[in-house]
């Protein structure tokens, strides 16, 4: 399917309200021979009603006056529709014109392609339709109040003589944007010029407009994709930032991947990059192989033009195709088996000394120069394996090279959002980029995670044996090589910024907070010498490990922190500051490969450089046991994040549009507060269906009429766990298939399931469907979700035990008979007595008003909507939601749930007992029994095609007037 938009393309947009549509010529004219078949009606009704216009906006002396048609409609009695514009007599030349237009009102016409604010709107693009409009007007109207005018004194004729239309080489008028496609040079083409088998659709006064044609691989579109490519392109035409909530199972990467294309494609001369962030591997080779589904769709309507390069970036553990580092475990032993490989020192020596191991991949790769680069395309992580195998280059590296060419990047939320690596990675990226966060309901969690460090006493062991070998390293090196620490010394003179470019295999973590303009000063003369810097650690590890020994709960704030480091050891700010980046300059002096075994020591740097830069926003909480086990001494310091906007804000300020969308944001209101940014678009989207295929209920007591809760004092009650057993028993008996349930913790689900299998309902419940636990350890629960899935397609069914807040609920998709029915047992509070949050609240109240009971809720409810969200994937999808909590029936906490779920969940399912659940759920499964129309009825289409879409255009172009 193809369709086109036309959007305005002025710079300065202040908010969608403010567009102005434009309506295609054949449009314009119908509603011009309407006007004048029924000029007696108009003037009659003119007489009997008053004419109110909209009050324009204002523009300041100096302002550019965007051109735009004034258009209104009213209803006579008759229900005739009358058209109120008077259509000016077009001039020649850059004459201006003005015209009476109501009440204390002037029309101004100005020939010009003048830009003007907004955006527009999708209109499809039918084949073969060459349709040219009857009157192409050479000038635009200007409604602006009389008395505003004169105020301005606006001089009309030295407007329209700056005004003047641009002219080709035959002195002919040419619009800004002329043709909806452009050539591979990026010049306009020609009327009669068109890319090969696309039909084109001309459009009236598309002066100071860009077209854009949005390839959609589909013969059909759903009505949500429609609305959320149009407020996307809003966003995108405003350069500005956007929250958008689409319901899950919509096609909502599709419609994003499709229209940021499309609109690159509309763009040859300056294509915006796409950098899409997902949380998980397995998200983005899902959206990579959206992306090439797309793209052989863009390259069968275009050619050759429509060549783009995409690709995803992960860690060396999910890249590398060396045998002898990829059979290490760890993320961070793969890191430093590679480096071990591939830093440049390694490489030196082994030229002299064949026996020294090298990475035949990395030496190959080098070796090709610049010859060593991926053809147009897209990649998933396993073409890049395939491709470095085939090639016998190290996919890794030359994915990172790539990058910087890339029309398209996949890659992880750190990429962006961790300091340390988005300093590496992301460093040269443009700000033309559109940044797309997806998934991200949990985005402040990922910022506040980025900043925050923990300490705990075994960091402070390694720490001192990583600092004892370093110091062994140095003695070696002042033996061996003195004139290496010394130019090390001379160099820090100069300041950490002028060490020059590093080779790309020495390049280690950036720093997590400095600024380029610090890095450019001279390193504090305390910690130039390695044995002085080490001296410096050594008494702050010291320090740390006294704080440590205390048998209570403290708190400080980093200034605090900081003077009394500095009181009792000597080390100031500045010192700390400078510690990560000190630390890896002399990492780098002594050669040091084995980075996982500096893990350590890193860490401690880590914390000093955050602890010695910032003042605001963090916390120091040091505890000397845990309170949810206080029997067992687990001393830990925390370095604790509380403001999300310190990690997204270089983010919001580098890049000029950053899409935050999920389908579980809802209040929506709340993440402009949380992350400290004005998006230009804030919008949330329902699902339209044919039939209702979606059944929330909200289930408040058992059978035995208790009340059900997970509160605290309830938690525990034996009347609430049989009561939960017997809910559950009672569902594996009516639900064929996969049934999936959430437990607010795995402390709860250990308990309850525990208190089943001594009641004997765990037992009851096996005769019906086989159980499967989400543990802690990633591959027992994968097992455990294969084996799921295994029961469920051989026809008996399943039971799958997870928690809210565990890898199942934000990653694992339960479609189709995986999931028919998904069970939340109580409301996924955080732990409300944790220090950490109690500060976090803390901060939220005083700094962004931010009530601790309303963040509480919106933060429990996004976990319940993100897990219930599970079962249903696609419309052609359905499934039961049960909230077993009586809290979900009190309506502060029930709005808090996304508007897709809210609109389906009826007054009659709010207060249910166990059996009434039951007998709804039965029903529900019969009425899903049932053959349904999955393009829906004429009156409430689901599936629109081409012509759908010119139909909704039409008929709602009086409406998108206003």
């Amino acid at each position: 399917m193809e369709f086109s938009m036309i959007a305005e393309e002025g710079d300065d947009i202040v908010g969608f309200e403010e567009g102005r549509v434009w309506l295609p010529a054949h449009v314009l004219d119908e509603a011009w021979e309407l006007k004048e078949s029924l000029r007696p009606q108009q003037q009659h009704h003119h007489q009997r009603h008053h004419h109110h216009h909209r009050r324009p906006k204002t523009y300041l002396r100096g302002d550019p006056v965007p051109l735009y048609h004034y258009n209104t409609f009213s209803k006579s009695n008759s229900g005739t529709i009358l058209y109120h514009q008077s259509r000016p007599r077009f001039q020649s030349g850059n004459k201006v014109s003005s015209v009476a237009a109501g009440t204390g009102m002037q029309a101004v016409f100005l020939d010009s392609g003048q830009r003007t604010c907004g955006t527009g709107f999708f209109l499809p693009r039918k084949a073969g339709n060459t349709f040219q409009p009857n009157k192409k007007p050479a000038c635009s109207p200007v409604l602006l109040p009389s008395r505003v005018v004169q105020a301005l004194n606006l001089n009309v004729h030295e407007l329209g003589s700056q005004l003047t239309p641009r002219r080709d080489s035959n002195n002919n008028i040419r619009g800004r944007n002329q043709d909806l496609t452009s050539n591979k040079n990026g010049s306009n083409d020609d009327d009669d010029d068109v890319y090969e088998n696309v039909s084109k659709t001309r459009w009236v006064a598309s002066k100071g407009r860009t077209h854009v044609t949005v390839y959609f691989p589909y013969d059909h579109i759903y009505p949500e994709q429609y609305s959320y490519m149009v407020e996307l392109k809003r966003a995108l035409d405003a350069k500005g930032h956007c929250l958008l909530e689409m319901p899950t199972g919509t096609g909502k990467t599709i419609a994003l991947l499709s229209l940021i294309t499309s609109y690159s494609l509309s763009k040859p001369s300056n294509p915006p990059k796409l950098l899409y962030c997902t949380r998980t591997v397995h998200e983005m080779e899902k959206t990579l192989a959206e992306l090439r589904l797309l793209h052989e769709y863009q390259l069968k309507h275009l050619g050759p033009s429509a060549r783009i390069l995409a690709l995803g970036l992960s860690s060396r553990k999910n890249l590398c195709v060396n045998p002898n580092v990829i059979s290490t475990n760890s993320r961070d032993s793969v890191d430093a088996a590679c480096r071990k490989l591939t830093a440049s020192w390694v490489r030196e020596i082994a030229i002299e000394n064949p026996n020294i191991p090298t990475c035949s991949f990395f030496e190959k790769y080098e070796r090709a120069g610049s010859d060593a680069v991926l053809p147009p395309g897209v990649y998933t992580l396993q073409d890049l394996r395939s491709f470095g195998k085939a090639k016998g280059w190290c996919p890794y590296f030359l994915a990172r090279h790539m990058v910087q060419f890339a029309n398209v990047v996949v890659y992880s939320y750190q990429y962006l959002l961790d300091p340390k690596v988005a300093g590496i990675i992301s460093k040269e990226m443009q700000r033309e980029c559109v940044v797309v966060f997806d998934e991200a309901h949990n985005i402040d969690n990922v910022c506040i995670e980025a900043l925050s460090v923990s300490v705990r006493q075994q960091t402070l062991e390694g720490a001192t044996r990583n600092l004892s070998k370093m110091a062994q390293e140095i003695d070696r090196f002042k033996a061996t090589d003195a004139n290496r620490l010394r130019r090390e010394y001379n160099r820090l003179v100069e300041g950490l910024a002028q060490r020059g470019n590093l080779a790309i295999t020495d390049a280690w973590l950036a720093n997590p907070a400095l600024p380029d303009d610090i890095l450019r000063e001279a390193v504090p003369g305390n910690i130039r010498k390695a044995e002085h810097f080490l001296s410096v650690l050594r008494r702050l590890v010291q320090y740390l490990k006294g704080r440590l020994q205390t048998e209570n709960v403290e708190k400080e704030g980093p200034v605090a922190f900081v003077a009394s480091i500095n009181a009792q050891t000597g080390i100031d700010q500045k010192m700390l500051r400078f510690c990560y980046d000190r630390l890896h300059s002399l990492m780098m002096t002594l050669e040091i490969t084995d980075t996982d075994e500096f893990i350590h020591i890193q860490t401690i740097c880590d914390f000093a450089t955050l602890v010695g830069t910032y003042t605001r926003g963090f916390s120091i909480i040091i505890e000397p046991v845990d309170e949810r086990m206080p029997h067992i001494p687990d001393p830990v310091l925390q370095l604790s994040c509380h403001d999300a906007s310190l990690a997204i804000k270089p983010v919001f300020e580098r890049f000029q549009s950053v899409v935050i969308t999920s389908g579980t944001l809802s209040p929506i209101d709340l993440y402009p507060r949380l992350l400290n940014f004005n998006p230009v678009i804030s919008r949330s989207f329902t699902m339209s269906l044919t039939r209702d295929c979606i059944c929330p209920m909200v289930l408040t007591r058992g059978s035995d009429q208790l009340p059900v809760s997970t509160k605290f004092d309830m938690r525990s009650d034996p009347g609430v766990v049989r009561n939960y057993g017997r809910l559950l028993l009672e569902m594996v008996s009516a639900v064929p298939d996969g049934i999936v349930c959430f437990f607010v913790s795995y402390s709860y689900m250990d308990g309850i399931v525990n208190s089943w299998n001594e009641m004997g309902i765990l037992q009851d419940i096996m005769q019906h469907k086989l159980v499967f636990i989400e543990t802690q350890d990633v591959v027992e629960t994968t097992l455990a979700l294969d084996n799921y899935r295994k029961a469920c397609d051989c026809g008996r069914g399943a039971v799958f035990f997870s928690v809210a807040r565990g890898k199942v609920a934000e990653g694992i998709d339960f479609d189709r008979h995986y999931g028919r029915l998904v069970i939340m047992f109580g409301v996924p509070f955080q732990y409300t007595l944790s220090r950490i949050l109690l500060a976090r609240l803390e901060y939220l109240r005083e700094t962004f008003q931010i009530k601790e009971g309303d963040f509480l809720t919106f933060d429990a409810l996004r976990q319940a909507a993100q897990c219930v969200g599970r079962v249903i994937r696609s419309k052609a999808d359905y499934g039961m939601m049960i909230f077993a909590d009586k809290r979900y029936s009190r309506h502060d906490k029930r709005s808090k749930l996304p508007g897709w779920i809210l609109s389906h969940l009826r007054d009659a399912h709010l207060n249910l007992s166990t059996d009434m659940a039951l007998h709804i759920a039965r029903e529900f499964l019969r009425k899903m029994a049932q053959p349904y129309d999955k393009a829906g009825a004429e009156g409430k289409k689901t599936l629109l095609s081409e012509e759908d879409l010119e139909k909704m255009v039409k008929s709602n172009a009086t409406d998108m007037l206003f």
